[in-house]
């Protein structure tokens, strides 16, 4: 059940039982219900005091809500008698509560992937034998076996064996990388397909995976501040509405009647289920359009977003290779290197290996014998009667000094003689430019993109992305770290991306939107909104629905304001007693109501961030 919906349920009850009760005791008049009177007395009281409390500590905090009008409504009705008007009244302010929750209540926030995830058990080696402990029982100095395709449970360093690892989900690196022994793995890596013994150098606690997870629960605990639309309109309504309130009390004889008469019209459920209302129905929209949004606040928030920020890797690019260069030296044919080195490379199941081969026309891959695979080193095997070698140039050709490629690639080797080398480059996504070029129609200030990758790989995506502003080789930490320092004139902040290594930073931006479609992730549930869809325009539509939700909030917020004043200053007058004045508020509610669900219609195109036709 949400956080005040057992409020309006046992308001609605209480009603039941005071009126079947009443009844019962031979007094059915509306004017007069003595029983139902007293419980919605009793219930009324404690709303009203529970609202003070919460007003009090909202005004210490510097924030000014419409309670206070609430309050007075609630109270005035009790004092003048009209309980009918007071339960009215009760029933739109739990209402409209509950549905404020419902609009902005988090889904489920807790990291569950990501602490599932969370290595648990080790392989230690004991003399000389293999012993499953838990992680937490390692200390530092013991040694461990990671067995190929295997998660990396705690931080370490390689002290036997040669493997490729897989850090993808923890520095956004798209390709695995190689480590030799000396070097250090972090864990949360997946190791290749090689076993490796390590020599452990962190406590479970401080392991590269346990401080994402650390990271990620302090910035849920410190969210970013933001001033709820109703209470931007609290103080103007409030002060009217009192000013209206004393004037027709002064002008009765000061008769509280007419007071209490003018707080029932002003009443601010109007206020409080404008924007509820709106948000229910641009969540509705977004869902239609695969978005989820967790919070309704992140509606507001990105209807003023003023800075992009994005990851790379599966993000920006789709996570995949493809060939950059094909250069052939010594005297060899591009074409014929890159057939015999696709030929070569058809049964690895290595990401340079599947990119190089889907990279290469079929009619191009040849049939390879005597298949030999080197493992972190490279294959060598023969096509088409010719000794072909593929890999590392350490490999591939120990003695031949090249100069060092800038770039993830691979060397090649034909009978002996060095031949030349591939690179590759990530596969930025088809919609990748143009979803930079709407946001920034769209009204975005700054865009930026943060990664872990190298700095020649960052800068080549985001110039064909169309991002400007690129920070490289960051950890989690870092990322997190690149996002608070934003200054405020260029907030609010939304992160975009889809590993491990952003759920940190996911939560510390104002908005986080996770690349949701390969399943739930640390991601998913660290973000604000996940994209359930392997589209990144869905961001610009994301941002379009947040823009045309919160338009139609202020216009149903703004009408409903003026309706309600129009109201008060002819309550002012003594027209219009208390009970009718909350049946008016019940019309005006639902005016307000209709007015919210406008938020399902399509955004305009310039909300969008489409290119007006000439």
């Amino acid at each position: 059940m949400l956080k005040n919906q057992w409020k309006l349920i046992v308001v609605i009850i209480l009603g039941i039982i005071g009126a079947i009760l009443d009844f019962l005791c031979g007094k059915p008049t509306i004017a007069n219900l003595p029983i139902a009177g007293i419980l919605i007395d009793i219930f009324g009281i404690y709303i009203a005091i529970t609202m003070a409390v919460e007003m009090v500590g909202d005004i210490r905090k510097g924030r000014w809500g419409v309670d206070i009008l609430a309050i007075i409504a609630i109270v005035s009705t009790m004092a003048i008698g009209d309980y009918w008007a007071a339960w009215m009244i009760l029933v739109m302010f739990t209402g409209g509560e509950s549905l404020e929750d419902y609009a902005t209540s988090q889904a489920d926030k807790e990291l569950r992937s990501l602490i599932n995830n969370t290595p648990r058990k080790a392989n230690k080696l004991v003399d000389g034998k293999i012993t499953e402990v838990n992680v937490d029982d390692l200390k530092i100095g013991d040694h461990i076996i990671v067995k190929p395709a295997e998660q990396v449970p705690i931080d370490g360093k390689i002290v036997k064996g040669d493997s490729s690892f897989d850090q993808s989900s923890l520095t956004g690196e798209s390709v695995p990388v190689s480590k030799k022994p000396g070097d250090t793995v972090m864990s949360g890596s997946i190791n290749g397909d090689a076993s490796v013994e390590l020599v452990v150098t962190k406590l479970a606690k401080d392991s590269e995976y346990q401080s994402i997870v650390a990271l990620v629960k302090s910035s849920e605990a410190r969210p970013a501040k933001f001033v709820k639309m109703a209470d931007r309109y609290a103080v103007p309504f409030t002060i009217i509405s009192l000013v209206i309130g004393f004037i027709a009390m002064a002008l009765g004889g000061w008769n509280f009647t007419r007071f209490a008469e003018v707080m029932v019209v002003a009443s601010p459920c109007p206020l409080l289920i404008a924007a509820p209302v709106a948000l229910v129905s641009g969540m509705s929209s977004m869902s239609r359009n695969h978005i989820i949004v967790k919070s309704g606040t992140t509606l507001e928030k990105l209807s003023r977003a003023k800075t992009f920020a994005f990851d790379k890797t599966g993000t920006l690019t789709e996570n995949k290779l493809e060939i950059s260069e094909v250069v052939a030296q010594n005297g060899f044919d591009k074409k014929e290197i890159q057939s015999l080195a696709a030929s070569v490379e058809q049964q690895s199941t290595h990401i340079i290996a599947t990119s190089l081969v889907d990279s290469t026309p079929k009619d191009m891959i040849h049939a390879v014998n005597n298949l030999t695979e080197t493992t972190a080193q490279g294959v060598e095997g023969t096509v088409d009667g010719k000794k072909v070698k593929v890999g590392k140039l350490s490999f591939v050709a120990p003695n031949e000094k090249v100069n060092t490629v800038n770039s993830t690639a691979v060397y090649i080797s034909i009978d002996g003689k060095y031949a030349g080398y591939i690179t590759f480059k990530d596969q930025i996504r088809p919609e990748t430019p143009s979803t930079i070029a709407r946001l920034r129609r769209q009204g975005a200030k700054e865009i930026m993109m943060l990664t872990g990758d190298h700095k020649n790989v960052a800068e080549q995506v985001a110039k064909a992305a169309g991002v400007t502003d690129v920070k490289y080789d960051l950890l989690p930490r870092q990322k997190i770290q690149a996002i608070k320092d934003v200054p405020e004139d260029l907030r609010p902040v939304v992160m975009t991306g889809d590993g491990v290594n952003d759920a940190p930073s996911l939560t510390a931006a104002d908005v986080g939107i996770a690349m949701g479609a390969k399943g739930a992730t640390a991601a998913s549930e660290s973000a604000d909104a996940v994209i359930m869809v392997n589209d990144l325009s869905k961001v610009n539509d994301a941002v379009a629905i947040g823009k045309h939700t919160m338009k139609v909030a202020n216009i149903d917020v703004l009408t409903a304001i003026f309706i309600v004043i129009i109201l008060e200053i002819i309550a002012a007058t003594g027209v219009i007693p208390a009970f009718i004045g909350a049946i008016l508020q019940e019309v005006v509610d639902l005016i307000t109501i209709c007015l919210a669900l406008l938020a399902k219609t399509k955004p305009s195109k310039k909300q969008l961030g489409e290119e007006e036709k000439q």
